[in-house]
């Protein structure tokens, strides 16, 4: 199992040390943990600011990877919450600090409002905002590429309830151009079990319908991630998503080392 999406402590949004996170993988059987912490620069939300003390992280990342090498693959890996304007070099800067092996780009917020508390959508026209938030994320991903995989691509359905969740075939056209600047760009997707916490009656993340154009479109570096911020969730439904791929036509699951690709058999 290859668990790329994880948290620990020096998330904002966790309490959970890194290395208890590593035990509970190393107990399930996890050949490669990827620790992703979270740094979003100019977070709207006080309450969770998304900063890391960068020095201790760093050493952290490394410590854990010598200390568990005989144990797991410990890989050495950062989410970055992608936002306009001067919040990209801060992103950038980020990426090149230290010799990651692997990034997620993410988007947590729109218009510098953030999704988790629900003040994207708050008071206005929620078919409007979902294409808004994939209008955002098109026009982020022309100005910064510094990243492996594109975190939970749909994740902005999480924040409404299921059944006011727009139809996806008004907004399929700017999905279908994010998948293509991805793979043009030799970037990745990656598929995100906290659907089968956060979402209900079968709607993953992607959906299968983002997953077979994806598919459609050429693309293959795909990564799964729990998300987790608690060791119980790591490699959460791993084998069920492994088939799932399977029968949408995926081959291989991908791993990264050092910032390049590769890919498992499934």
């Amino acid at each position: 199992m290859y668990d790329y999406h994880t948290h620990s402590s020096f998330s904002d949004d966790c309490v959970i040390p890194a290395e208890d996170m590593i035990q509970a993988a190393i107990q399930k059987g996890v050949k490669e943990l990827a620790i992703t912490d979270h740094y979003d620069p100019d977070y709207p939300d006080p309450q969770y600011p998304f900063v890391i003390d960068f020095n201790k992280y760093h050493d952290t990342l490394l410590k854990v990877e010598k200390t568990y090498k005989n144990q797991i693959k410990i890989i050495k890996g950062l989410e970055i919450g992608i936002q306009h304007g001067e919040t990209l070099e801060k992103c950038k800067t980020a990426a090149k600090a230290f010799p990651y092996d692997f990034l997620i780009g993410s988007f947590h917020c729109t218009d510098h409002k953030d999704l988790y508390t629900g003040y994207f959508t708050e008071g206005v026209d929620i078919p409007k905002a979902f294409e808004r938030y994939y209008e955002y994320a098109y026009e982020c991903l022309k100005s910064y590429t510094d990243f492996d995989v594109m975190g939970h691509i749909n994740v902005v359905d999480r924040y409404v309830p299921f059944d006011q969740i727009p139809k996806y075939k008004p907004y399929m056209d700017m999905i279908h151009d994010i998948l293509k600047r991805l793979i043009e760009n030799g970037k990745g997707i990656e598929f995100n079990s906290s659907c089968y916490r956060y979402l209900k009656n079968g709607r993953t993340t992607p959906t299968l319908e983002i997953l077979s154009l994806y598919r459609k479109l050429g693309g293959e570096i795909i990564t799964f991630g729990s998300d987790s911020h608690d060791p119980a969730c790591i490699a959460d439904h791993y084998n069920e998503v492994m088939e799932l791929l399977k029968s949408i036509g995926f081959h291989y699951i991908s791993t990264f080392e050092n910032r390049e690709v590769h890919f498992v058999r499934i």
